[in-house]
């Protein structure tokens, strides 16, 4: 039986990856109790392996019986998991992998990836050997097993045991086998450009993923499909149309840290798909048996999905033996109960939000990472209390009420066109350092500057005024990275910069970093040209990099300049920046959901951040834009408590109310009438 998405929110991604050298597989595995531990931990779907990375077999394969793991006591595990659960309403999407599998990797050399010099290529390099990451071309004959294995798939398990698939590695592998050069040169590609290859890949993952999503619908009607390439972005919108929704893998506790699900959920949420969040049960990431991750630290990953509009999914990883760990499921049925009895309230909602950033990602390959700059920039608007998403140049840009420009937004003529068509019908926009520089000394129409490339001064300093760094004392404060150097032409100053002594360099220097100020009056630091701000400094990147106070109240002050009326203000004395604050609209309700988030995230240890603690916060001020709507009532979802009126008001167009306490997570639900 297919089972839909809808309400099947609390998952778990059941990881399967089995050594051949491990005997007595699935000896202590028992359907019933297998079943009714994910009932008892709330949890609703439950992703299982058919195959996994070291290329073995979970079920009774007709076509590929050689390939069942070879010390699987039951070759009808698979069966039995997805019939046990079925039968307690469990949804069960069917795990197998693409571009890894070892027992593949091993026996068909031939099906491999290769560089240029003909070496294998390792989809994790830093990862010691042995390992399962050599990746596989789907240019080969590998192609048609994978075909075929998932053919084999719906002929062994039926149809009816099928919700769907999901598809684990497509990483987009620079492959240069003889069989990719035939292909990329009928393209017109070159083959020894390794951006090309990247390109190329594109291309034949995409031509992959169609096939399969085909081959599917015709096989199992109403079956979903996912396809993990552990990143979501603006590279994924050429092939959007052969995901039935989409599932961010983001585990804090590996490469993707705490910085990487809002980023890309506020973009993916965009993109017309259900979405789910993906974390995981273990301290760090992926195959750490027999670890925890610290409650806390699950609840706030879980919450924090909730809160920007995704499902939930929790990863873990089965026991050689079958058998889950009470321990892990208790820690998940802790969460999961917790997300079940919201879900009248957090399902069917939609974000609001009057900002937009600007991602400059295009492209994703294996040397992608987060921009630097967009990273700053959403832990900066995060800690203002904005409602932003994360948006391409695509985008609809009527949508929001100012757009942000980060640092590094490449100033194409069209992006330009569609930016200064936006101004004109009154949209904002604030721009910063690099951001629209076409690397000519041309006038800027939409800054209304000249922009004369990079600044002289490794590091210079900006002078506040009573506009713009008016909360801070009006004598120099550092910019710590380079900035651009530009001359109004019909923009008006905002801020100044001052320039130092000198650089670090050759002979000059001065104490142990920068030179300090001479006093001198450098190029402007910020202009204005009537709905539009912009900064010389690189502000997000020096923010992430530096996190300077004076850095986010500059972009603070003009952000009040341009948008006075935001759609939330922290405005009470206390709050802390740390503090989330995620507004959505309940039709149904009629309703604004305010989503409040605060687990202190702490650096102590070397290798990754951790959440152990739970600090209540009491009597936080904030201001929600209502308009004209009247206010029925305020009421703490999670704590059950009906605010008193003594504690809130209405006046000009804004609720203002203290929020009796936040443990954790609360939402608070402002009745419209």
């Amino acid at each position: 039986m297919v089972q839909t998405l809808q309400s099947h929110d609390r998952q778990v991604h059941l990881d399967f990856h089995t050594s051949p050298y491990i005997d007595a597989v699935g000896a202590d595995f028992d359907a019933d109790e297998f079943a009714d531990r994910l009932v008892k931990a709330h949890v609703n779907s439950i992703t299982l392996f058919a195959r996994d990375h070291h290329g073995y077999l979970f079920y009774p394969s007709k076509r590929h019986p050689e390939i069942i793991h070879p010390h699987l006591t039951n070759h009808n595990l698979l069966i039995e998991q997805i019939d046990a659960c079925h039968k307690r309403g469990i949804r069960v999407p069917v795990y197998s992998t693409v571009e890894w599998d070892e027992y593949s990797a091993l026996r068909h050399p031939e099906w491999l990836a290769r560089d240029p010099e003909g070496n294998t290529i390792n989809g994790q390099p830093m990862v010691p050997k042995p390992n399962f990451y050599e990746s596989l071309c789907l240019n080969s004959n590998y192609r048609e097993y994978l075909l075929d294995h998932i053919n084999d798939i719906i002929d062994t398990l039926g149809p009816d045991r099928i919700d769907g698939l999901f598809l684990d590695i497509f990483f987009l592998v620079p492959c240069d086998c003889e069989r990719c050069q035939v292909q990329m040169k009928r393209r017109g590609m070159d083959h020894t450009d390794i951006r090309q290859r990247e390109a190329y890949c594109s291309i034949l993952l995409d031509e992959f993923k169609h096939e399969v999503k085909e081959l599917l619908a015709r096989r199992v009607p109403g079956a979903t499909i996912f396809f993990n390439g552990s990143h979501i972005g603006p590279s994924n919108k050429a092939s959007l149309g052969d995901y039935s929704h989409l599932e961010i893998e983001s585990l804090p506790g590996g490469t993707w840290g705490y910085d990487n699900f809002p980023i890309v959920m506020k973009y993916v949420r965009n993109l017309g798909k259900h979405v789910i969040g993906m974390t995981g049960k273990f301290h760090t990431y992926w195959g750490d048996f027999h670890s925890l991750k610290n409650i806390n630290a699950l609840e706030y990953e879980c919450f924090q999905m909730l809160t920007m509009g995704a499902g939930c999914s929790i990863g873990d990883q089965l026991h050689p033996k079958g058998k889950l760990s009470d321990a892990a499921y208790d820690l998940i049925g802790k969460v999961y109960s917790q997300v079940e009895d919201l879900e009248p309230v957090t399902q069917g909602t939609e974000a609001l939000v009057d900002v937009a950033v600007m991602t400059p990602e295009r492209e994703w390959n294996m040397d992608s990472h987060l921009s630097e700059s967009l990273i700053g920039a959403n832990r900066m608007l995060t800690e203002l209390g904005c409602q932003f998403d994360i948006i391409d140049p695509d985008a609809d840009f009527g949508k929001y009420r100012l757009i942000v420009l980060p640092d590094e937004i490449v100033g194409t003529d069209q992006l330009r066109s569609k930016l200064e068509e936006y101004v004109h019908a009154g949209g904002k926009v604030i721009g910063t350092y690099m951001s629209l520089d076409n690397g000519s000394d041309a006038t800027n129409e939409l800054y209304g500057n000249s922009m004369l490339g990079e600044s002289y001064w490794d590091r210079d300093f900006i002078m506040p005024n009573d506009t713009i760094g008016k909360d801070f004392p009006k004598e120099e404060l550092v910019m710590y990275e380079r900035g651009a150097r530009v001359q109004p032409e019909g923009s008006q100053v905002l801020l100044e910069s001052v320039q130092p002594y000198f650089n670090r360099e050759g002979k000059t220097f001065c104490s142990h970093q920068h030179a300090p100020s001479t006093g001198v009056k450098g190029f402007p630091a910020a202009t204005r040209n009537g709905g539009v701000i912009y900064f010389s400094h690189p502000l997000f990147r020096i923010y992430r990099d530096y996190a300077p106070l004076w850095v986010k109240d500059i972009f603070a002050d003009a952000l009040n300049l341009l948008l006075p009326d935001c759609l939330v203000k922290k405005t009470g004395e206390g709050v802390p920046s740390s503090l989330e604050l995620q507004l959505r609209k309940s039709e149904s309700r009629n309703s604004l959901l305010l989503h409040c988030l605060y687990y202190p995230c702490k650096k102590q240890a070397v290798n990754l951040y951790t959440i152990d603690e739970k600090i209540p916060l009491y009597d936080q001020e904030v201001k929600v834009k209502v308009g004209d709507a009247s206010v029925k009532s305020v009421t703490a979802v999670r704590s059950g408590e009906v605010v008193d009126p003594s504690r809130y008001s209405v006046a000009d167009g804004y609720l203002t109310m203290s929020i009796p306490k936040i443990n954790g997570y609360e939402i608070m639900e402002i009745a419209l009438g």
